[in-house]
């Protein structure tokens, strides 16, 4: 099937959802990853659970790699059919080395909080000591 690009729609792609035969939909897109099963770094059991189904949820909620992403490609039978593709939008995460706006914009927040509140305990501490005195 390498080159040929199908268009599935998700009742075909709810057929394959076992050990035999596993298809998952990750942005809209269909990776038949039966062979990667035994493979998969979490274990075939995580990969079953999603079979037949849209994955995008779980896939963006454990952060894959760069590495990851770039695997898929090789499992990649085709697209889903316009008509059942989720209209839901996720963020993508790549884990603590990845790039997306979503990490970068909360990195700098990640320091700047506990710094301010670090402020703001000194100048209670400071007050409570000095009308103490």
């Amino acid at each position: 099937m390498a080159g040929e690009k199908k268009v599935f729609r998700l009742s075909d792609v709810k057929t394959h959802n076992d050990a035999k035969s596993t298809y998952l939909i990750v942005h809209n897109k269909v990776y038949d990853v039966t062979k990667f099963l035994e493979e998969h770094p979490g274990g075939e059991e995580v990969l079953l659970e999603q079979a037949g189904g849209d994955a995008t949820e779980a896939f963006e909620d454990v952060g894959h790699s760069t590495d990851a992403r770039d695997l898929m490609n090789d499992y990649f039978v085709g697209d889903l059919h316009p008509d059942d593709r989720s209209k839901k939008t996720y963020a993508t995460n790549t884990g603590p080395t990845g790039t997306d706006s979503t990490s970068n914009s909360s990195s700098w927040t990640g320091w700047l909080l506990p710094i301010g509140v670090a402020v703001a305990a000194a100048f209670a501490y400071k007050y409570i000591v000095s009308s103490s005195a």
